[in-house]
């Protein structure tokens, strides 16, 4: 007797799973009373055997081949938060791992076209330069980055801040825990008028401007976005801040400047590559005077044991190409290692499931005119990373750790009072 791709579904996954699967051979599998998911093509067949797990079901997604009913595409974080912790792939026993493969076989097994919007694999990016090289990291940051000012704007809200918000209470806003955020960052660095700070890895100059008009400091940031650079720059002259507030677009090693007060670094390690954190840091020691400090905010792994992320993984080949991820101990090291005094260190991974499921419903709420930015393919790219990094910082599969050092003078100042307080409400 041939095999169905409904008898086949509940092979691999077993009656437990919450889905209910309408195949287009008219088979069905799963639980009946779960979310029904259809799979339209022997093309969305494919995706799934030749990329088993989130990639495949990625593209067969992206493609229109794989639907699930009463999905709002803008924010997907239902469907998301089922798939991880309902997706359990059996153990397979003889029998049936024979019958499988005999049903693979019959497919006419192939890799589809890929969705426009895949980023190539890790050899042929080699094309591009080494993986970090400056020119590979420089096209990955315009990948993500340079979809459109007025996309992110959409999804981002006014802030124009893609970084992890911190809120103050339950009920604070996305915007106004953007601003919290920034004001103890701002603290946490000691900022105060006259001083001189370097954002690296500025966006669109969110910091930068927050610091600037706040804090009284004269700022510069860099990017590697020339279209984030264009228009914090705009911004920068329309709120008056000119003379006082830079956003460059360059990469923070061809930054001249020294003896800054502060450096920040934030949502930008991500990209560098676990091994070059050593010398990341290095640069930006080199760019403060004693007793300066730096606050470096990034999402990170819960363990130190597994550096990096898949290369056939969804995130790399749709959403952050070449990024890595490891735990806080080790960016902790690595400041050590190049001669920072860590002063302080704390986890905001509640905060960024709550960031991320504001910016899901903004996407959600602008769906039609983000799709009309972007395309159809890149706002569900957008759709499935947000509502998926939300699942993943609720269930602590990564964090958002900020680190606070100091470049501690050669007699052993810091610059640090016995007890000091960061929270703006401490102000």
């Amino acid at each position: 007797m041939t095999m169905t791709v409904g008898e086949a579904f509940d092979r691999i996954l077993g009656a437990g799973t919450p889905f209910h699967l309408v195949a287009y051979d008219g088979s069905t599998g799963g639980t009946p009373s779960g979310r029904v998911v259809r799979l339209k093509s022997v093309r969305g067949l494919n995706y799934l055997l030749t990329a088993p797990g989130e990639l495949g079901l990625a593209r067969a997604y992206l493609a229109g081949e794989l639907e699930f009913d009463g999905l709002d595409e803008g924010d997907p974080y239902e469907v998301m938060r089922l798939a991880a912790g309902g997706l359990v792939t059996r153990q397979l026993g003889p029998r049936d791992a024979a019958e499988l493969i005999a049903f693979v076989g019959r497919t006419g097994l192939h890799v589809p076209q890929l969705p426009d919007v895949e980023t190539p694999g890790p050899l042929r990016r080699l094309a591009h330069g080494l993986r970090h090289a400056r020119e590979r990291d420089a096209e990955a940051i315009r990948h993500h980055y340079d979809v459109s000012n007025s996309f992110y704007e959409l999804v981002l809200g006014p802030s124009m801040t893609y970084t992890c918000a911190c809120y103050p209470t339950d009920t604070a806003t996305l915007e106004a825990a953007q601003a919290y955020k920034y004001d103890l960052v701002a603290r946490k660095l000691g900022l105060e008028p006259g001083m001189r700070l370097l954002d690296v890895g500025c966006g669109w100059g969110g910091m930068v401007r927050h610091a600037v008009e706040h804090y009284g400091v004269t700022a510069l940031g860099v990017t590697l976005s020339k279209e984030q650079a264009a228009w914090a720059r705009d911004r920068i002259e329309a709120e008056g801040l000119t003379g006082r507030a830079e956003v460059r677009h360059a990469d923070y090693r061809d930054v001249t400047e020294r003896g800054f007060d502060a450096v920040s670094s934030i949502g930008l390690t991500e990209h560098i590559g676990v091994k070059n954190y050593r010398a990341y840091f290095r640069v930006l020691r080199e760019r403060l005077r004693d007793e300066g400090r730096l606050l470096n905010h990034c999402i990170t792994r819960p363990d130190n044991q597994h550096p990096g992320l898949p290369s056939r993984g969804f995130i790399n080949r749709y959403v952050f190409p070449d990024g890595e991820l490891t735990g806080s101990g080790e960016i902790v090291r690595a400041m050590e290692d190049e001669g920072f005094e860590v002063r302080h260190h704390e986890n905001l991974r509640e905060h960024y499931a709550r960031t991320l499921a504001g910016w899901g419903t903004n996407l959600s709420k602008n769906w039609d005119d983000c799709v009309a930015l972007a395309g159809l393919i890149t706002a569900r790219v957008w759709g499935l990373y947000l509502a998926g990094s939300r699942v993943a910082f609720e269930r602590n599969e990564i964090q958002l750790h900020q680190v606070l050092a100091s470049r501690t003078g050669p007699e052993g100042a810091s610059g640090f009072a016995l007890r000091p307080r960061f929270e703006p409400s401490d102000a």
